[in-house]
């Protein structure tokens, strides 16, 4: 404890000492008296004054240390610094050509300033789901009213380079198969270009869901995130803190998923979902709502019951 001790120190300057807790000036609101309280024994920590807590004090010296300093901490730990997670990921994908695509042929930007009559009836299916103008320009809405995406909206993704990679396909006219995506590889970063890794990430089910959440909302668009898949490692390189927003009956994908993160120190919170159809059905102020009372959860008590739900 002496050496973490003394790098804190250095990062955060001096302490005193109350009962098995050091307190030190704040780094997040910089109070002028020591109110940041670090306990050593149950690694975690906590301000009295703005609420910034952790799990892992390690957070502190990642955020705020020298290189140097991060190192030497992890050195103490016996684990890797994070530009170690890049190198591996870097390797996994060296021989990956990034994917792009075009839009259906057929596609009509709702962002036009002269529509076709039959954009009426997609903008009304918008419109019911609570999309805004806004909303329309920021996910570059369109939609297809002939070819093989007829009667279907096209919310389309772009990489950083802003290069189309993918595209979602949902029908507003009662097709039996609601969504009709593209024959593409789903492993990509949706919309990417727009994604701010240093502000928190929400993750979401789908892109509907992402809509209501807003900026730097991330459909997984599949089953579950895997440490193989462009997001997650881009989450972990970008160490960006996450909001995890699933479906209530995802309880199962929700925990692998924490877990997992919880495994590289990346900070998550979950937002409750309860008593609601998916994120996508809630109100832009429900969820803003919701995620300001979302919680870190506790990551044992989940594999405790995970274990009870397989007996």
């Amino acid at each position: 404890m002496e050496e973490k001790l003394r790098i804190i120190k250095e990062i955060l300057g001096d302490y005193r000492v109350s009962s098995s807790e050091f307190l030190f000036h704040c780094p997040f609101c910089n109070h002028h008296k020591r109110k940041m309280s670090l306990n050593f024994g149950v690694n975690a920590y906590k301000c009295w004054v703005c609420d910034s807590r952790g799990k892992n004090i390690y957070r502190i010296v990642r955020q705020f240390g020298t290189y140097q300093q991060r190192q030497k901490w992890l050195d103490l730990d016996g684990r890797l610094d994070l530009s170690e997670f890049d190198k591996m990921f870097m390797e996994l994908n060296d021989d990956e050509e990034e994917q792009t695509t075009d839009l259906p042929p057929e596609f009509i930007s709702l962002n036009n300033k002269k529509l076709p009559r039959h954009s009426k009836r997609p903008l009304q299916y918008l419109h019911s789901r609570g999309l805004s103008k806004k909303d329309l320009l920021y996910w570059k809405i369109g939609y297809c009213n002939e070819g093989l995406y007829s009667g279907r909206i096209i919310i389309p993704s772009f990489n950083n380079k802003g290069d189309c990679n993918y595209y979602i396909s949902r029908s507003y006219v009662g097709h039996k198969r609601k969504y009709l995506n593209p024959p593409l590889d789903k492993d990509i970063v949706f919309n990417e270009l727009y994604v701010d890794w240093d502000e928190p990430i929400v993750l979401v089910e789908g892109v509907f869901d992402a809509i209501v959440v807003g900026q730097n909302a991330i459909p997984i668009l599949g089953s579950t995130l895997r440490q193989e898949s462009k997001l997650f490692q881009a989450i972990v390189i970008h160490d960006s803190p996450v909001y995890l927003a699933l479906d209530e009956d995802a309880e199962k994908k929700r925990n692998y998923i924490v877990r997992l993160f919880n495994r590289y120190d990346v900070d998550v919170k979950v937002v409750d979902t309860s008593n609601c159809e998916d994120v996508g059905s809630m109100s832009k102020q429900e969820f803003i709502s919701r995620k300001s009372n979302a919680e870190e959860p506790d990551v044992g008590e989940m594999f405790i019951l995970d274990k009870l739900k397989r007996l």
